[in-house]
């Protein structure tokens, strides 16, 4: 069985390094609804409730889904033209958290390929497989053991049980 090639997550450092204690080296992509996340409380910030505000977030999220890390640098740098300290401030914020994850951007290309860019479905299986073996009737948890059975759900219901043991171990 072949090792899993492809992780979408937050921007969570910790999750990162679980796919990649686990599963091994993946393609990793940051969770499009958690970049947008991020996009719209800058604008907050920067223009309110605005209808600039709104406008600004499609372009930006349609840049970014498009153009990934370049486009977006151009449109942040762009940005920041005219704002005050504290404003430059949060922008340069945001452009750090985009570099960071300047590998995970790759929207564009995972869409073209028919693969998704949203956790949703994801977070949605999670909460009901593993939420439901944690919530059995007698059965509490310590923490580290819940951690320990929502990663053998993980690679259970993956089908990447040879690829994870062999990780793992």
């Amino acid at each position: 069985m072949g090792g899993v090639s492809s992780a979408l997550d937050d921007g969570a450092k910790w999750i990162w390094n679980v796919h990649r204690e686990v599963h091994g080296k993946t393609e990793e992509c940051l969770d499009v609804f958690h970049t947008a996340e991020h996009i719209s409380d800058c604008g907050k910030v920067l223009f309110g409730e605005s209808q600039s505000k709104t406008e600004r977030f499609e372009r930006m999220r349609n840049v970014l889904l498009s153009e990934g890390l370049g486009g977006v640098e151009r449109e942040l740098l762009s940005l920041k033209v005219g704002l005050k300290e504290s404003q430059i401030k949060l922008v340069d914020s945001l452009l750090d958290y985009f570099r960071g994850n300047a590998g995970r951007l790759d929207y564009c290309g995972r869409l073209a390929s028919g693969r998704v860019i949203g956790s949703g479905l994801i977070e949605g299986a999670c909460k009901n497989l593993v939420g439901r073996r944690l919530k059995q009737t007698g059965a509490p948890w310590r923490l580290s053991q819940a951690n320990r059975i929502a990663r053998v759900c993980d690679v259970l219901y993956s089908h990447q049980w040879d690829n994870a043991w062999k990780n793992y171990n």
